[in-house]
């Protein structure tokens, strides 16, 4: 299945365009990736883009466009590591914290338009909960998460990599903000936890990745500017101007394995 998967994703932009030239109605989900530091607005602009859209208000069987978010993805955690997370002495910003695994299954379930089951996290008690939500098929996926960029097997499945870079000290006090109000935390517990996992993590795993993204924005939901280009590109793919862009192109220089073929007997 993952094999399948990864392969699928060298080929997933030239299969979306060749799908939706043989069956408009089959046609492989447009994989948007947005990372970004803890509290950088990487749900806040995947919640703009769904409102530039029009998408939110629609019942969600019908939406074209669909949020997903890394953070339903933590591990199952067991007895010790749950009595270090209650202690905020757990690392919830490394790699391993996460279920790549069923991460994997999930985008390639997701890349074949099948209807999946997402976790449901607790952030309160630190466990999955007994509910799923179900994600139904949909044009487009956004999929928003710290380190969605660092394994290269999820990286590849992206069609279009957005990372929002936003003032350290701005995501410190929305972070500090959310975890009181939201998670019940102490502020010292969130401040030690910060400066002991959080910080350190996001400059070992989670700013390197920033290399990865097509295209960065900075200042998050407040920069329009990009957000609209993005929603403009987005709508350009949900009615099919991409395709034809893709079609005229290649008529005009030749299929992708043409060129690479005629870019390599070239002498240098």
């Amino acid at each position: 299945m993952h094999t399948h998967c990864a392969s699928m994703a060298g080929y997933s932009e030239t299969r979306l365009w060749n799908q939706a030239e043989n069956d408009s109605t089959i046609r492989q989900p447009f994989l948007i990736g947005v990372s970004g530091g803890t509290a950088s607005g990487k749900s806040s602009v995947c919640a703009k883009i769904m409102e530039l859209l029009g998408q939110n208000k629609i019942d969600h069987r019908q939406r074209q466009v669909a949020i997903l978010s890394q953070d339903s993805f933590y591990k199952e955690l067991t007895p010790e590591q749950k009595a270090k997370a209650i202690k905020g002495q757990f690392n919830f910003d490394h790699p391993d914290a996460f279920d790549n695994e069923l991460i994997m299954k999930t985008l390639c379930d997701i890349m074949q338009g099948e209807k999946v089951q997402i976790p449901v996290y607790d952030f309160v008690t630190h466990s999955r909960k007994d509910e799923f939500v179900t994600l139904y098929p949909a044009d487009v996926v956004l999929f928003e998460g710290i380190l969605i960029f660092y394994t290269q097997e999820i990286r590849d499945l992206f069609q279009m990599k957005l990372f929002v870079d936003t003032d350290p000290d701005t995501r410190l006090s929305r972070r500090v903000l959310r975890d009181i109000n939201e998670r019940g935390r102490e502020l010292e517990q969130v401040l030690t936890q910060y400066i002991t996992f959080v910080k350190p993590a996001f400059e070992e795993f989670c700013l390197p990745t920033k290399k990865y993204a097509d295209v960065i924005i900075p200042r998050g939901e407040d920069n329009l500017v990009a957000i609209n280009l993005i929603v403009q590109h987005i709508q350009d793919i949900l009615n099919g101007g991409f395709n034809k862009r893709y079609n005229d192109f290649m008529n005009e220089h030749g299929s992708p394995r043409q060129q690479r073929t005629s870019e390599s007997s070239r002498p240098h």
